[in-house]
């Protein structure tokens, strides 16, 4: 199949495409797109992001093989995709943002079209739900991009120490491979992480686990009275323990281990790190409030406190995310 490449440079116009949430957006070029036809090679249904590979002919008269960069399963199940959507032959038209990579023909999709018409592309964020009332802080949870957005803007005007500012400005997230390596980020990134992931909360007698669909994060909450351990093995999720204050779970964390851009963009947590969060109920029942405070002194000139919102989302199923190592690396090599 001889096709031709069309690049449109769209500056202004991309103001109301959805964000990609990729880890490896930055390396392509947001303000343009490129578009395509091609035939299916390959379907990778699998995490961290799925992958479909497009053969086609430039005017040369040229094989070139397209990488088509998709986000994770749980995504593209809530974007209307399944394992059986595409398939090897199949004749497809992409739209993407390319590789800013000389010689590297990906593209980070905005959509496809199949020879039947069907559009397929990526939804931004969880479905809106209907205002489902919990009676506990237990069950499913979405996150609320206004909320997550005012959360990160104002983590990332936090005063920095010299080490923060260095580390910020020496910060290359074409070189941040902890979701290379199947690695989950740590509080507070973890728990913004479900405008495109889902959480969920478990209560048990004297645990509760939080987890993220996002790499299949679980944090244990110690609710049996036990103290941080002096020695405490460092870990991406740290060590957590609560407790109830007035119905709220209150969480403090401690023993982080070094992770990249996780106290705000490009800025690094160290084991001196420490968040205590507060989550609460609305008074409705239909969302959940968490406060966070975030202290840690060798990047951080002053603790942080900021707040977030969930909505509850029984209706929303809750997948697990089965990182692949050797999917996630595709797109290093």
């Amino acid at each position: 199949m001889r096709v031709s490449v069309l690049i449109i440079v769209a500056s202004g116009a991309l103001a109301g495409l959805p964000a990609l949430g990729h880890h490896s957006e930055a390396a392509y070029d947001s303000d343009t797109i490129a578009a395509f036809e091609g035939t299916v090679t390959r379907y990778g249904w699998r995490n961290p992001h799925v992958y479909i590979n497009v053969e086609s002919t430039n005017e040369a008269g040229e094989r070139v093989e397209w990488l088509v960069e998709t986000g994770a399963t749980p995504i593209m199940v809530r974007s209307g995709w399944t394992a059986r959507s595409l398939a090897p032959g199949d004749v497809i038209s992409v739209r993407g943002h390319p590789d800013k990579r000389p010689g590297k023909h990906g593209v980070i999709l905005l959509s496809l079209t199949t020879e039947d018409g069907t559009v397929l592309a990526q939804v931004d964020g969880t479905p809106e739900q209907p205002n489902a009332v919990a009676t506990s802080l237990e069950g499913v949870w979405r996150g609320i991009p206004s909320s997550t957005s005012a959360f990160a803007r104002a983590l990332n005007a936090v005063a920095l120490t010299p080490a923060g500012e260095a580390a910020r400005a020496s910060y290359d997230p074409m070189n941040d491979r902890r979701a290379a390596e199947c690695i989950a980020p740590q509080s507070p990134r973890i728990i913004t992480s479900n405008v495109l992931y889902l959480s969920e909360i478990e209560i048990g007698d004297d645990v509760v686990y939080i987890r993220s669909e996002y790499l299949d994060a679980v944090r244990t909450v110690y609710m049996n009275g036990r103290a941080h351990p002096e020695t405490a093995e460092l870990t991406p999720q740290g060590h957590s323990i609560g407790r109830w204050e007035d119905g709220a779970l209150i969480v403090d964390t401690v023993a982080f281990a070094e992770q990249e851009s996780v106290n705000g963009q490009g800025v690094p947590s160290s084991p001196q790190k420490r968040t205590i969060e507060r989550y609460a109920l609305t008074s409705d029942g239909t969302r959940l409030t968490i406060d966070v405070f975030l202290e840690d002194p060798v990047y951080l000139a002053e603790p942080f406190s900021g707040q977030l919102q969930w909505q509850y989302a029984p209706n929303l199923s809750f997948h697990s995310y089965n990182c692949d190592p050797e999917i996630s690396t595709i797109f290093l090599k």
